[in-house]
């Protein structure tokens, strides 16, 4: 089973203080790297002063369940211009105000415009 939860617009931007940030529809996310850990969106309560744009497109949210040639977890896709798309895995979902952190998985499953869709 392949459920859409939700789709969008996002924008990945840079602040004047180095930092990366994901924003899905107008909610952000600060994206970084931890050793030992690998990739983290952590959720941000505030807005970040933009200092430039890296890329803006669409984005996807699965759910997968039982699918033979997918992992069983929730799958975030974001637009790279083209029709092409980069998948992630969200370990444990997107981090929330309660669950702040959480995991992300590059990952080559995309769903968007192939046949598991």
């Amino acid at each position: 089973m392949i459920q859409t939860i939700t789709k969008g617009s996002y924008t990945m931007v840079g602040t004047k203080d180095h930092k990366i940030l994901l924003y899905l529809g107008k909610q952000g996310y600060l994206r970084s790297y931890a050793p030992k850990i690998g990739e983290l969106l952590t959720f941000s309560k505030r807005e970040h002063n933009t200092e430039y744009v890296i890329a803006q497109g669409n984005y996807r949210i699965y759910k997968v369940k039982d699918e033979p040639e997918l992992v069983d977890l929730e799958h975030l896709e974001l637009s790279l211009g083209g029709g092409a798309w980069q998948g992630y895995l969200l370990l444990t979902g997107l981090p929330t105000e309660e669950k702040i952190r959480s995991r992300i998985v590059p990952t080559e499953e995309v769903i968007t415009n192939r046949k598991y869709k």
